[in-house]
């Protein structure tokens, strides 16, 4: 058996653009047959969050969490231009005028190719994330995991 070269990506950032990058380079790895994994961590999370609310039982400060974070990745923002949300609806036009795939496209498609997608067990339970909200098909785990995905990788991004 031949060892596949790794790309590991750790997603902190919450903001759409930064999503749709670290799906892209994942996808490109992957038609490259390369093992991926990509780690999710902090705001980086809400790209893992389903769109609807889930009912869960949460304490005050969890509660509060939930609300103040977007829910699934089309209610992410954009880190430059994000205009009160306008920038988000335009980039998404010149995505589809340039038949390139949206967000849950690349999300998709990432799980389609194989490329693992990790949720951080302990910023879950800072944030009061529980596995119920988030998207179905992906693994969870802490930092330690990643770090073994990413010692053997010859590509590691913070996103």
């Amino acid at each position: 058996m031949e060892n596949k070269e790794k790309t590991t990506i750790v997603l902190f950032s919450g903001e759409m653009d930064k999503a749709i990058a670290a799906f892209i380079i994942a996808n490109g790895a992957a038609a490259y047959d390369q093992e991926v994994t990509i780690f999710f961590t902090f705001w980086g999370l809400n790209a893992l969050r389903k769109d609807e609310v889930v009912p869960t039982k949460k304490g005050f400060l969890e509660r509060m969490f939930a609300t103040m974070m977007p829910r699934g990745v089309n209610k992410l923002g954009l880190s430059k231009m994000n205009f009160g949300g306008i920038g988000p609806k335009m980039i998404k036009h010149v995505m589809k005028k340039h038949n390139v795939l949206t967000l849950p496209g690349l999300i998709e498609l990432a799980q389609e190719q194989g490329v693992k997608l990790v949720a951080c067990t302990m910023t879950m339970d800072l944030l009061g994330l529980q596995k119920e909200e988030l998207l179905n098909g992906i693994e969870y785990a802490g930092v330690g995991a990643y770090l073994g995905d990413a010692t053997d990788a010859k590509v590691n991004l913070f996103i």
